[in-house]
């Protein structure tokens, strides 16, 4: 069976660390391309893999500050006189920053005028490509958050993006999920067991954490594997390969 691959380009919380960059995952899926956030350089990630930057698909931004979004200006620079034959689709959760990026390339006279195909987030089902559909679920960590929940012949992973707290705005989904990538930047990983009893998923990947916060991930950790289910703490340039669990019915 084939399978999901995401990485973590970028594992970090606000500001970047030694070894570890701000948010930024790369889902492969076949021959295409798509990312989950670009708070550091997804085109340095694209050029140092050898992937092909006309790949990209799709990018999702969960929120618009600048540790999910930084990478993007530097994106979209290229794309837009470089290497244009790239057409992903961009979905923001505010498309005023479409007008900021704009006036960013006048301003550094790349001379483009190229058409980027900008989509704003909303709740429900925001792109779906017959390889990968997304759909945004609206959270409360600020104006225009949301999760991410994307689903392949192959996998179905949720991403919950940056909360305000578990107890108040876990996206929950119906059915099984194959995969659950948490942040844990913004409050303690022993916030998100109550909203883990009542998910379907036997693999949860916590990222985009700060170091304060490590003493409650291995806690977390601890009752989780347990409990029977696998842990994963990612670390920049992880590598995940994710499939229909056994027992996984597709809808």
């Amino acid at each position: 069976m084939m399978k999901m691959r995401m990485t973590i380009v970028g594992s970090g919380h606000g500001v970047p660390e030694a070894n570890r960059k701000c948010s930024c995952i790369m889902i492969e899926e076949g021959e295409n391309l798509y990312f989950i956030d670009m708070g550091t350089s997804a085109m340095n990630a694209l050029r140092d893999r050898g992937r092909s930057v006309e790949s990209v698909r799709g990018i999702f931004i969960t929120h618009m500050h600048g540790d999910h979004t930084d990478g993007l200006v530097e994106f979209i620079d290229l794309i837009t006189w470089y290497f244009t034959d790239a057409d992903p689709v961009v979905v923001l959760p505010d498309l005023r920053a479409r007008d900021v990026l704009n006036d960013w390339l006048e301003v550094t006279q790349n001379g483009s005028s190229r058409e980027i195909r900008y989509r704003r987030t909303q709740a429900g089902v925001v792109y779906d490509d017959h390889v990968l559909k997304v759909t945004a679920i609206p959270t409360q960590h600020c104006e225009g958050s949301h999760a991410y929940l994307l689903e392949t012949e192959n996998a179905r992973v949720l991403c919950t993006g940056d909360l305000k707290d578990p107890s108040v705005d876990f996206p929950f989904v119906k059915g099984r999920l194959d995969c659950l990538i948490c942040e844990c930047a913004h409050f303690p990983a022993t916030s998100y067991l109550p909203a883990f009893e009542k998910t379907d998923v036997d693999w949860i990947c916590f990222t985009h954490y700060s170091p304060k916060r490590m003493q409650s991930l291995y806690e977390v950790r601890q009752k989780l594997v347990e409990s029977g289910k696998t842990v994963t703490i990612a670390t920049d340039n992880l590598e995940l390969d994710i499939q229909h669990s056994p027992g996984h019915t597709l809808s």
